[in-house]
């Protein structure tokens, strides 16, 4: 059986013709279960995170001549997988307390799998308040778990996945892995490496700029919400990159995942229906390195700012995108969730929990996101080591249900329990205290190890539109870097 770090490393290799490090050069250290889940969801964050570090020294060595140690370890990979759950902030009395927002919770409580008439399952996603009201509509309910689960039943599995599709809302009937194999669509992804990345123009070689840390003097633009893109851009932060979140102040947040995955990055409003915003998104491309997007396929070229165009505005850009079901197969079209993609390919259908314990259930973490995200980075990295030596425009496409396929293929182990977690002192081990303008806020720091490069942020998570839509001089870029 190919294990999850020879599946990453086969990225590498295909895409770039470099062979894996030598033994001893990357540690990958602990095993699962640290959640209550048959799915080895640690071991495979850390090997993906394993990749990034691979990735990150690549380029050190070009920059640098010299080579770097990799390690991770399981259990604080894991925990990385639901690091917004760890986000603490202080209390009237002076106390730091986990941060809880009800509204979130209401949420996840009715974004659940639900049996149908015909005995099936189906997982209606209530996503952000938009979508949460266009999905009560079709259903005909009130958002709570009774009421859901009463219009659920009235249907037919398959009918109503139709019907969340014909809306352009997300959810999906829950089927076995062997079910998502034979489909279509699964056939399609199954085909395709667990990160795509294909040059998309011509452009002369860009050496790395100077600088103390590995992507000293890289801009990249993170135009994404909610966990996979946006972690896949505070991971380029985390090596020296410059990264500008660009979102318009219209569009609705989740307030404790943007206060967990915008650490380092500085963060503009854009509204790129409007002419002059999307002439200054424009004006920002013909200056970065990196532009990474989640919209649905197709969505953005409408905008005018799909893979070409945004190659002819800037030659030797590394464009990424991130969805949930990538970008051809018959399902492609269709816009989803962390849940959506365990519900289709197999996770959720063999996921059992304390409130479920003979149905399905979802994992207790966002593994699917956060892998994405990691993978995302991981594409990013490697194609700006081709850039530097080679030249030309990349584009790299991950999506959700590609990564849940990816965990499913690593196997299960046994758990002793529900309830799994870290414990206060782990946590301690690798929690930061950071001050952004809205208080202090401890969180997760980053969990990967470098020998001599050691990732970190400089700069704590921003005010939503607090930045000017411009990017840092040179010069004021490398110091805050160092």
């Amino acid at each position: 059986m190919v294990t999850a770090f020879e599946e990453v490393m086969a990225v590498r290799e295909a895409f770039a013709g470099l062979k894996p490090p030598p033994p001893g050069a990357v540690s990958i250290e602990g095993v699962d279960p640290v959640f209550s889940t048959r799915f080895r969801i640690g071991e495979t964050c850390a090997a993906v995170l394993g990749g990034v570090g691979v990735a990150v020294c690549d380029l050190w060595r070009l920059k640098t001549g010299r080579a770097q140690k990799v390690a991770i370890d399981v259990r604080q990979a894991a925990a990385g997988l639901r690091s917004s759950a760890y986000l603490q902030r202080p209390g009237p009395d002076g106390t730091f307390k986990a941060v809880v927002n009800n509204h979130h919770v209401a949420m996840i409580a009715i974004t659940q799998p639900w049996p149908t008439k015909d005995g099936g399952w189906v997982l209606p996603h209530f996503g952000l308040p938009n979508l949460q009201a266009r999905m009560l509509k079709l259903l005909g309910c009130e958002p709570n778990p009774d009421s859901v689960a009463k219009a659920v039943v009235k249907w037919d599995a398959l009918d109503l996945e139709a019907a969340i599709d014909e809306a352009r809302l997300c959810g999906g009937m829950v089927r076995a892995n062997g079910e998502w194999l034979a489909h279509p669509h699964g056939r399609t992804l199954a085909a395709k490496p667990i990160v795509e990345i294909s040059k998309i123009g011509d452009s002369e070689p860009e050496p790395l700029a100077g600088g103390g840390r590995p992507l000293s003097g890289i801009r990249a633009l993170d135009l994404t919400r909610i966990l996979a893109g946006p972690m896949a851009a505070r991971t380029l932060t985390e090596h020296g990159a410059d990264v500008l979140m660009v979102t318009a102040e219209r569009l609705p947040q989740i307030p404790e995942h943007v206060l967990d995955t915008s650490h380092g990055k500085r963060s503009s409003f854009l509204d790129l229906s409007q002419r002059e915003d999307a002439a200054r998104l424009a004006a920002l491309i013909r200056g970065a390195d990196v532009f990474s997007q989640g919209y649905r396929p197709g969505a953005i070229a409408k905008l005018g700012f799909g893979p070409q165009e945004v190659a002819a505005l800037r030659p030797g850009i590394i464009y990424a995108s991130i969805n949930c079901y990538g970008a051809d197969g018959p399902l492609s079209h269709r816009g989803g969730w962390e849940q959506v993609a365990q519900t289709m390919t197999g996770l959720c259908h063999e996921g059992r929990s304390a409130a479920r314990p003979e149905g399905p259930a979802l994992l207790p973490a966002a593994a699917c996101d956060y892998t994405t995200g990691y993978l995302a980075a991981y594409g990013v990295l490697l194609a700006l080591a081709r850039r530097a030596r080679h030249g030309g425009s990349y584009h790299v496409r991950v999506s959700l249900c590609q990564s849940g396929m990816f965990i499913y293929r690593q196997g299960k182990v046994a758990f002793p329990g529900l309830g799994l977690d870290l414990s206060a002192a782990e946590l301690a081990a690798i929690r930061l205290e950071s001050q952004p303008s809205s208080g202090p806020l401890r969180h997760l720091g980053p969990v990967l190890r470098l020998s001599e490069t050691a990732p970190r942020w400089v700069r704590p998570t921003p005010q939503l539109g607090g930045d000017a839509p411009e990017w840092l001089p040179s010069d004021l870029q490398a110091s805050a870097a160092e």
